[in-house]
């Protein structure tokens, strides 16, 4: 398996599940990586916007702006 794609303190572009409880799509910064999930590496991340990080998978981002 590769390596991790994003890099802590990176901006990235969350996509988030279609349904999903208080899935928010938008601009997020990595603040930690974790190892796979499925084959699928993790990460967890956080808005500005938000209290609270979240955990995403590789696959729910995108390079961010």
């Amino acid at each position: 398996m590769s390596a991790h794609k994003f890099a802590v303190g990176q901006i990235v572009h969350y996509t988030g599940p279609v349904l999903g409880r208080g899935s928010a799509a938008g601009s997020y910064r990595v603040v930690r990586l974790l190892p796979p999930d499925g084959g699928d590496y993790q990460y967890r991340i956080k808005s500005t916007n938000e209290a609270f990080e979240r955990v995403a998978k590789e696959s729910q981002l995108e390079h961010g702006q």
